[in-house]
């Protein structure tokens, strides 16, 4: 059964990870969108035409939405998120696991199934479900030549899914740990620092 949930974990760490480089390479795109955007506002009032338009605006904000969007899993595998750590990072690696095995259970698997709940009926309203049934237009940004909103919040819902299913990844990897049987089980938890891979009997 271990054997299982570790795979399943490697599965959960090699989409997250991939996600996380996707994450970064938006980070290029939406600054070359955003050096764009600053230059033709400031050329094209020099030269007194128009070279950028709403769709281009609109794109950098849409882009620098989804680095975060996409680099939600990313953080929490690498453990890169903020920690008030001036006491946790002096505790022994299974008082550590044990903290963020209970935090992740009772605060961030029902965070993420909260943010999916939340966010299911305005995103499909977005699409276009109408209250009484049917589908209609999906919504689109108020502005002239803007992008559609639906898909951007929708990718609401996607970062919510790719946390909870690396929050319980983390969880099986802090169990291992917290309960020992790291010495036993081929597991690397970064965010606690244990990086050597070990033998399965």
């Amino acid at each position: 059964m271990l054997k299982i949930l570790l795979k399943y974990t490697e599965i959960v760490d090699a989409i997250s990870e991939r996600l996380g480089w996707l994450s970064m390479m938006l980070v290029i795109l939406t600054l070359i969108v955003g050096f764009y955007n600053v230059l033709a506002r400031y050329l094209g009032r020099f030269i007194g035409v128009r070279l950028s338009t709403n769709l281009f605006i609109e794109l950098q904000w849409y882009l620098y939405s989804l680095v975060f969007f996409l680099g939600f899993a990313y953080i929490l595998k690498h453990g890169i998120n903020v920690r008030v750590d001036f006491i946790y990072a002096n505790w022994p690696k299974r008082r550590k696991a044990m903290l963020d095995f209970w935090g992740h259970i009772f605060f961030l698997v029902p965070y993420t199934l909260l943010g999916i709940y939340v966010t299911y009926k305005p995103v499909l309203t977005s699409w276009g479900k109408l209250p009484g049934g049917g589908w209609g237009p999906m919504e689109m940004s108020p502005d002239p030549s803007g992008l559609p909103r639906a898909p951007i919040k929708t990718m609401i819902i996607v970062a919510f899914v790719t946390l909870f299913f690396q929050a319980i990844a983390e969880i099986i990897k802090l169990y291992v740990v917290m309960t020992g049987k790291d010495e036993e089980v081929p597991v690397v938890v970064e965010e606690l620092e244990v990086e050597a891979p070990l033998r399965i009997e």
